[in-house]
């Protein structure tokens, strides 16, 4: 097989939650601990950095690794999911895993995951703990898939753990309370373990305060973290949501048992997307018209998208929009600028919304536009409407974004 041939071996014959859903959820750490005793627990031979949480864990997972180099670390980055192209989901110092270490990877160990039959994120998580060994790395960010007590990153025991914030999500297999998923996000937490909580609610701070008692586990708030230069330190991630990843980033940073630079941390945070090679994250795409386009895709992350969109100079607001099944979309819609034009679509995934009745959906949130089947028509149908000081936004779902940066990576 050869590397996309492997890809699609991947997807098929492992159940990918990213297309299918509820029914690539595998609950439970079984396959995890087999694959990690196959493959002689490569995990203990790196030191580890656990993320979780609702949204943000992305762009803290690629900052925090982005400090980490920049102090000379060989930095692991494990993250999900991919927008382009498969390997992004597994880095080390920024460069993505090769597509012979892939192809090699399943063609030498398929006689043993296949009877198995383990769910391709913990497949995945196999192949990224498997390479990071490999490669030597010093140190390794992990970002959890879902959840956290049950998720299959869940095997390792990190020198940090940290949770950066408790929104609604995925809540048909969290829990529909935010004590609920707060429960299973502080599954992530271990004994003597130093924790990192972002943010906090009511309803959220006691269960995590109670769960790092449990496990004798010393916690801190970055709410509570005080650096008197983190105003003057320039962030390269732009989104207004990332001043509070800032404040999480600069607090797990400063309870790290290791060595960390000034300077590090702040050539770490203005250069991250260098560093790390994050994407997808209000990432300007183009300028006249300006073209932005961010993964933001629950009722947590809209709740800043929306405001910053609002906020936009310019003469005309343009917006390819586009969710997945799981979403909350009535409150998202409820919450997107009713003066704009919009552009509805669906990504190319089992779990889109038809585009149909997401322009259906709008039309109850007095939200106007047009129907594209693909990404792809409607940015160019956007792009075609758009004078120059017009400002397109490109977003809704991951799945959007995916499609949309593959198609501009194939026009660039």
């Amino acid at each position: 097989m050869n590397y996309q041939d492997t890809i699609q071996y991947l997807y098929n014959s492992t159940p990918v939650f990213e297309h299918v859903g509820a029914s690539a959820y595998k609950e439970g750490l079984s396959n995890s601990w087999a694959l990690d005793e196959h493959f002689n627990h490569p995990h203990t031979k790196f030191k580890t950095i656990h993320v979780a949480g609702t949204n943000g864990k992305g762009s803290c997972s690629h900052t925090i690794a982005a400090i980490l180099q920049a102090e000379g670390y060989r930095v692991g980055l494990f993250t999900s999911p991919h927008l382009v192209d498969f390997r992004e989901r597994i880095k080390v110092n920024g460069d993505c895993i090769s597509q012979e270490y892939v192809m090699d990877f399943v063609e030498n160990e398929r006689s043993f995951f296949e009877p198995l039959h383990p769910s391709f994120f913990e497949l995945t998580t196999a192949m990224a703990f498997k390479y990071f060994a490999d490669s030597h790395v010093d140190i390794a960010v992990i970002e959890v898939g879902l959840g956290g007590r049950l998720d299959c990153t869940n095997i390792i025991t990190p020198i940090l753990s940290v949770i950066t914030n408790i929104s609604f999500d995925h809540t048909q297999f969290l829990g529909d309370t935010l004590e609920k998923i707060a429960m299973e996000k502080a599954g992530i937490i271990k004994r003597d373990i130093p924790i990192v909580i972002g943010e906090t609610t009511p309803e959220t701070r006691n269960v995590f305060i109670q769960k790092a008692k449990e496990m004798n586990a010393p916690i801190f708030f970055a709410e509570e973290y005080n650096n008197p230069i983190a105003n003057k330190l320039n962030f390269e991630l732009k989104g207004s949501y990332q001043l509070k990843n800032k404040q999480t980033i600069l607090c797990a940073v400063s309870h790290l048992p290791l060595s960390i630079s000034p300077s590090s941390i702040k050539e770490g945070l203005s250069h991250v997307v260098e560093l790390t090679g994050l994407m997808g994250r209000w990432q300007t795409i183009r300028e006249r018209p300006t073209v932005i386009c961010d993964t933001g895709h629950n009722v947590g992350g809209w709740q800043y998208l929306s405001q910053q969109i609002k906020s936009q100079p310019c003469k005309n607001l343009h917006i390819v929009f586009g969710m997945v099944d799981d979403k909350d979309i009535d409150t998202v819609m409820n919450m997107l600028p009713t003066n704009a034009t919009y552009y509805f679509t669906q990504a190319q995934t089992k779990r889109a919304i038809p585009a149909n009745i997401v322009e259906e959906k709008g039309k109850e949130h007095h939200l106007k536009g047009y129907v594209f089947p693909q990404v792809a028509d409607a940015y160019k149908a956007a792009l075609h409407h758009a004078n120059e000081d017009d400002f397109i936004f490109v977003g809704g779902s991951s799945y959007i974004v995916a499609d949309f940066l593959t198609l501009y990576d194939n026009m660039s």
